[in-house]
């Protein structure tokens, strides 16, 4: 077990557990079958911490339901189980048991093989996420290069998807979600530099214990573009494109059913709840907490609050145009990540070790660029009042030029 395996608690404890067992019962193998306990110890944490996200994923689904119900004056899910609480497991097994139907004009492969494309990314990103002290299945010095190479995975999937299925509404809906994705991902990885320069590491982990203050303090600006560009990245309100207004169609998993059709709306729940999880990590300083509550607790408790956020914007935010969430993302979300990277790297090198003190200063700073860069980029950006260069005027058969 190497230095690095030595400081993930989780690692330790099940490979001392299985390694004990080994022991005690065929002490005369310990040593031969140390790597089979390597492995095993390896699976159990990928089933354990995946299992857990899954599990996180359905009360999401269920709290959102709930949520949403809330802030719309509506009841939401209320009949199976207590509170609604058994209504994802209900949705789920509906979803099994519903008839797998293939469009003869579809590409087989590709169209079977679309689901697993898009949803194996989200769940490899969660090898990285600190849930804990010591609780994560890896520590690589490169997370970030990683979970972004990964997102972009999906992108592949969401395209192979609306191809595979043979129908040209189902493309244009994967080119629309297509184009949102790459779009934003320019913002987010921006944001993401920020972050990285202030903690002189790609590690999550060496993040977490880099933030004397939270980041979200130090870095408010990078954080309000991660957060959106991350909505968008989820295809969530206000910037759920794969669907048009004009079109009576499901966008790229249009002609999709049964579990494949589940699989493909799996990632709507669980991406929310990975990335509440990045966020907590990069911005509000992961595990880190005070008094009895132990690490995974805080952790649990600081991703809720961001899982509510995203809700609430949800909930609140209309829905943009094509044309509007293009723009956002290229004229308001780009030059403000951009102008967070000139500020981060001033700061960065003018005061490579601040002290507290000069920390707290360097808040006061980047709360005040990043308020005036926000009004300043959104009155640039904003629409001029609408003015009718003919006044117009309602009669019995219509609207009427008034000459």
């Amino acid at each position: 077990m190497g230095p690095m395996l030595e400081q993930n608690t989780l690692y330790s404890v099940i490979y001392g557990f299985l390694d004990g067992l080994v022991e005690s019962f065929i002490p005369s193998m310990a040593e031969s079958l140390g790597w089979l306990v390597y492995v095993v110890t390896g699976l159990i944490m990928v089933m354990l911490i995946v299992n857990a996200v899954m599990i996180m994923s359905l009360f999401f689904i269920w709290a959102e339901r709930r949520l949403l119900g809330r802030f719309h004056h509506r009841i939401g899910p209320n009949r199976w189980g207590p509170f609604g609480l058994f209504q994802p497991i209900a949705d789920g097994i509906k979803t099994l048991f519903k008839e797998d139907i293939v469009p003869n004009e579809a590409d087989r492969w590709v169209f079977n093989i679309a689901p697993i494309v898009v949803l194996s990314p989200l769940l490899a990103m969660v090898a990285v996420i600190p849930f804990g002290h010591g609780t994560y299945i890896v520590d690589l010095n490169v997370a970030v290069l990683y979970v972004v190479a990964a997102g972009t995975v999906e992108t592949l999937g969401i395209f192979m998807a609306g191809w595979g299925s043979g129908n040209r509404y189902a493309l244009f809906g994967a080119m629309r979600a297509i184009a949102v994705l790459l779009s934003y991902e320019v913002p987010l990885v921006l944001a993401l530099l920020g972050v990285i320069m202030l903690a002189g590491s790609m590690s999550l982990i060496a993040i977490v214990e880099s933030q004397s203050l939270p980041f979200l303090l130090l870095q408010p600006l990078g954080f309000f573009v991660f957060l959106t560009a991350s909505i968008a990245e989820m295809n969530r309100a206000p910037f759920d494109l794969v669907e048009a207004e004009s079109e009576i169609i499901a966008g790229f998993h249009t002609e999709y059913s049964g579990m494949k059709f589940g699989i493909l709306q799996l990632p709507d729940w669980l991406s929310p709840v990975i990335g509440a999880g990045f966020i907590t990590t990069l911005y509000l300083k992961g595990w880190v907490g005070w008094g009895v509550i132990p690490s995974q607790g805080w952790f649990l408790l600081k991703l809720l609050m961001v899982l509510f956020l995203i809700v609430w914007i949800r909930a609140t935010v209309p829905r943009l145009r094509i044309d509007q969430v293009m723009t956002f993302a290229w004229k308001f979300l780009f030059p403000l990540s951009v102008i967070n990277i000139l500020v981060t790297a001033v700061e960065v090198i003018v005061l490579p070790e601040p002290s507290s003190a000069q920390l707290w200063v360097l808040v006061g700073i980047n709360f005040v660029v990043a308020l005036v860069s926000i009004v300043v980029m959104a009155n640039l950006l904003g629409h001029r009042r609408f003015q009718a260069s003919t006044p117009i005027r309602p009669n019995a058969t219509g609207l009427q030029e008034v000459t």
